[in-house]
């Protein structure tokens, strides 16, 4: 409870003060960049709007989540027209729809998707946050869901894509060796996000088979979660690429802008806070699940392996 009210404070303080402090301190927009903002708001507004009418009618919250993947190619590759396909902009909306297609991919085979767009799989911690004491209730959780779920996390998604904005600052030019190293780290960290999903996704379909089968769960299944592979290295390796992407795409903006801090740093800044409280909750769930999660998290370190 105290880490949820924790983390949404500091989600709010961040997603109000950096914009504000970044809005002023920064250079201002100027037209193109402001008419683009102004287009992909409301594309955001109506994807945000749409996900709360959806999960509000049919109970299932994880209306964002299958759109988490999809909403951030339409918005690079809207940016890129508006930047009239500059070279760096093309480049910066291909890498984004790699990573789009894979995590789409990847939801898809969990049963995120249906002919019936509205249903599907939800996201199990949604049903546990139902059950908070601080959200539990029509009315609180009615809130919740638009204020937190449909609005700020569509918000959220249209934020860490903006650094493509910066670059419009400087139209026509060509893609830099700098641009080109940060183009295989992207690379590298969606191989690296895809090789941690792979190795959850094969530990938990032999744990399920082996269970319906009515076997006893034995070696490296006896503890009931993944601690193999990446997951021996770090307790999220999913996660830690997830953030490390997004920090790469804003570090496009730096070099564009030749500032390591501005405006379009509010996206990832949200993305590791976010991060940092969904991972928080999780690891409260495994806890309680299994015996030995406590031994695992003093053992391995949660984005980044421990050196001591």
């Amino acid at each position: 409870m105290q880490s949820l009210v924790k983390t949404i404070i500091i989600l709010l303080f961040t997603v109000i003060v950096i914009p504000v402090v970044s809005f002023y301190f920064d250079e201002p927009l100027n037209d193109l960049q402001k008419q683009t903002l102004t287009h992909l708001a409301y594309m955001a507004l109506a994807a945000a709007l749409l996900c709360f009418t959806v999960s509000t009618a049919t109970g299932n919250c994880s209306q964002v989540d299958k759109l988490w993947s999809v909403l951030p190619i339409i918005y690079v590759w809207y940016m890129a027209y508006k930047g009239n396909f500059d070279a760096r902009l093309n480049l910066m909306a291909i890498l984004a729809t790699i990573w789009g297609a894979r995590l789409t991919y990847n939801f898809s085979r969990r049963g995120a998707y249906s002919w019936k767009f509205w249903s599907g799989e939800e996201d199990y911690r949604w049903a546990v946050l139902r059950e908070n004491p601080a959200l539990k209730g029509k009315v609180k959780w009615t809130l919740f869901n638009l204020f937190f779920i449909s609005l700020y996390q569509n918000a959220l998604i249209l934020a860490f894509t903006l650094p493509m904005l910066i670059l419009f600052k400087s139209p026509g030019t060509t893609i830099s060796i700098g641009e080109m190293v940060l183009a295989i780290l992207f690379i590298l960290f969606v191989v690296m996000e895809t090789v941690a999903d792979q190795q959850q996704w094969n530990y938990q379909n032999k744990k399920h088979a082996l269970l319906k089968e009515g076997k006893k769960l034995e070696g490296e299944y006896a503890l009931g979660f993944v601690h193999t592979g990446l997951w021996a290295k770090i307790r999220h390796p999913n996660y830690a690429a997830e953030q490390s992407i997004w920090i790469v795409f804003y570090l496009f903006g730096v070099l564009a802008s030749g500032q390591i801090i501005n405006w379009s740093m509010a996206g990832c800044l949200l993305l590791l806070i976010l991060f940092q409280g969904s991972s928080d909750f999780s690891e409260g769930i495994s806890a309680t699940k299994y015996p030995a999660y406590k031994d695992y998290q003093k053992r391995v370190g949660r984005f980044f392996p421990k050196l001591f």
